[in-house]
């Protein structure tokens, strides 16, 4: 099965998590993309009340395109689920997300939820984070100083780039620099390090915030949680 039949299946069975009458949140990304779907056709089929959050425009679009009831985060009531991808899951289910560049409003969305679940093909999974660049979202006022002062802590920052050439936008209308360290040993004390430097407004370590992840696989899904060890 290829990558996005793995996408899929793990999707399809993250799916099966929503209950009648939740508020769910919604991530973003290409796994996500199949979850909404799932989830639209389990509405259809069976008849289901919810309510929906998306963490970006694209989502919501999406969402709504296909019958979801979708609010925004200060008009919904308590957030039951929200389930989402990641970029890389490490064995302590620690994460890093922001490959879509949606990373701030996926934590706000997330930090407000009862539950998070994450959905990866087994790929995301690795033993230690950080050969997938960690994403930082910046504001553009003085990023040329902030990337300076990242590349003197030896961060090797690269503003990220889209289609165009020109440096990339997030839905905030910041930009997003890709911090490429090849391996992260100790996450927390990097993200407590990043969350005081002036002019970055989120990093993209997600960090105990999830006990459950739904990987496809090879062999079919496995739905991994933290507390079975």
């Amino acid at each position: 099965m290829n990558q996005d039949g793995l996408k899929k299946q793990a999707a399809e069975k993250a799916a099966e998590f929503v209950q009648d009458n939740m508020t769910i949140g919604l991530g973003t990304g290409s796994t996500v993309y199949y979850l909404v779907e799932a989830i639209a056709k389990r509405i259809q089929r069976e008849h289901l009340k919810l309510t929906g959050v998306a963490t970006s425009m694209r989502t919501h679009r999406q969402a709504e395109s296909l019958g979801i009831h979708m609010v925004d985060l200060d008009s919904a009531g308590p957030i039951d689920l929200t389930i989402d991808g990641a970029d890389e899951i490490d064995t302590n289910f620690q994460g890093i997300k922001g490959g879509g560049a949606a990373h701030l409003i996926e934590k706000i969305v997330a930090i407000n939820s009862a539950r998070n679940i994450w959905i990866v093909d087994s790929s995301k999974l690795v033993k230690t984070l950080g050969a997938f660049p960690l994403p930082i979202e910046v504001i553009p006022f003085g990023s040329a100083r902030l990337v300076k002062s990242l590349a003197f802590e030896g961060l090797n920052p690269k503003f990220r780039l889209g289609e165009d050439g020109k440096r990339a936008l997030t839905d905030s209308k910041n930009f997003i620099v890709d911090l490429h360290m090849e391996k992260i040993s100790h996450p927390h004390l990097l993200a407590s390090w990043l969350n005081k430097q002036v002019g970055i407004v989120e990093h993209g370590l997600f960090l105990d915030l999830v006990n459950t992840v739904v990987v496809g696989t090879e062999n079919g899904t496995k739905v991994l949680d933290a507390h079975r060890g």
